[in-house]
Protein backbone atom coordinates (compact mmCIF):
# COMPACT_ATOMS: atom_id res chain seq x y z
CA UNK A 1 0.00 0.00 0.00
CA UNK A 2 1.45 3.41 -0.89
CA UNK A 3 2.62 5.62 1.94
CA UNK A 4 1.19 9.14 1.96
CA UNK A 5 2.49 11.85 4.28
CA UNK A 6 1.85 15.59 4.61
CA UNK A 7 4.55 18.03 3.54
CA UNK A 8 4.99 19.28 7.12
CA UNK A 9 6.45 15.86 8.02
CA UNK A 10 9.47 16.58 5.79
CA UNK A 11 11.00 18.63 8.61
CA UNK A 12 12.36 15.46 10.21
CA UNK A 13 14.88 14.64 7.48
CA UNK A 14 16.56 11.66 9.14
CA UNK A 15 13.20 9.96 9.71
CA UNK A 16 12.17 10.63 6.09
CA UNK A 17 15.49 9.26 4.85
CA UNK A 18 15.05 6.08 6.86
CA UNK A 19 11.47 5.77 5.65
CA UNK A 20 12.66 6.03 2.02
CA UNK A 21 15.36 3.40 2.56
CA UNK A 22 12.85 0.95 4.05
CA UNK A 23 10.05 1.60 1.55
CA UNK A 24 9.43 -0.77 -1.34
CA UNK A 25 7.62 1.88 -3.35
CA UNK A 26 7.68 5.70 -3.65
CA UNK A 27 6.34 7.87 -0.83
CA UNK A 28 3.70 10.42 -1.80
CA UNK A 29 3.80 13.90 -0.26
CA UNK A 30 0.63 15.96 0.05
CA UNK A 31 0.22 19.71 0.38
CA UNK A 32 -3.16 21.05 1.53
CA UNK A 33 -4.53 17.50 1.14
CA UNK A 34 -3.56 17.32 -2.55
CA UNK A 35 -0.76 15.33 -4.13
CA UNK A 36 2.34 17.47 -4.53
CA UNK A 37 5.53 15.36 -4.70
CA UNK A 38 6.90 11.84 -4.72
CA UNK A 39 10.12 10.80 -3.00
CA UNK A 40 12.14 7.58 -3.06
CA UNK A 41 15.59 6.28 -2.23
CA UNK A 42 18.44 6.58 -4.74
CA UNK A 43 18.53 2.78 -5.01
CA UNK A 44 14.84 2.62 -5.92
CA UNK A 45 15.24 5.51 -8.38
CA UNK A 46 18.12 3.74 -10.15
CA UNK A 47 16.11 0.50 -10.29
CA UNK A 48 13.17 2.37 -11.84
CA UNK A 49 15.46 3.97 -14.45
CA UNK A 50 17.00 0.58 -15.24
CA UNK A 51 13.57 -1.01 -15.75
CA UNK A 52 12.45 1.93 -17.91
CA UNK A 53 15.53 1.44 -20.10
CA UNK A 54 14.73 -2.26 -20.47
CA UNK A 55 11.10 -1.52 -21.42
CA UNK A 56 12.24 1.04 -23.99
CA UNK A 57 14.66 -1.46 -25.54
CA UNK A 58 11.96 -4.13 -25.65
CA UNK A 59 9.53 -1.71 -27.32
CA UNK A 60 12.18 -0.81 -29.92
CA UNK A 61 12.87 -4.50 -30.59
CA UNK A 62 9.16 -5.26 -30.98
CA UNK A 63 8.81 -2.33 -33.41
CA UNK A 64 11.70 -3.71 -35.49
CA UNK A 65 10.07 -7.14 -35.55
CA UNK A 66 6.75 -5.61 -36.62
CA UNK A 67 8.53 -3.82 -39.49
CA UNK A 68 10.26 -7.03 -40.49
CA UNK A 69 13.72 -5.75 -39.59
CA UNK A 70 15.17 -9.03 -38.35
CA UNK A 71 18.37 -10.99 -38.88
CA UNK A 72 18.78 -14.68 -39.49
CA UNK A 73 19.96 -16.37 -36.28
CA UNK A 74 22.86 -18.16 -38.02
CA UNK A 75 24.13 -14.88 -39.45
CA UNK A 76 23.82 -13.18 -36.07
CA UNK A 77 25.67 -15.95 -34.23
CA UNK A 78 28.47 -15.98 -36.81
CA UNK A 79 28.79 -12.19 -36.49
CA UNK A 80 28.96 -12.37 -32.68
CA UNK A 81 31.54 -15.15 -32.81
CA UNK A 82 33.68 -13.18 -35.27
CA UNK A 83 33.57 -10.10 -33.00
CA UNK A 84 34.47 -12.20 -29.95
CA UNK A 85 37.13 -14.25 -31.72
CA UNK A 86 35.39 -17.45 -30.65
Amino acid sequence: MPRIIPIKDLKNTSEISQMCQEATEPIYITKNSYGDMVIMSMKMYEEKLYMLDIYNKLAAAEAQIAKGIVLDSDVSIKSLRAKSNV
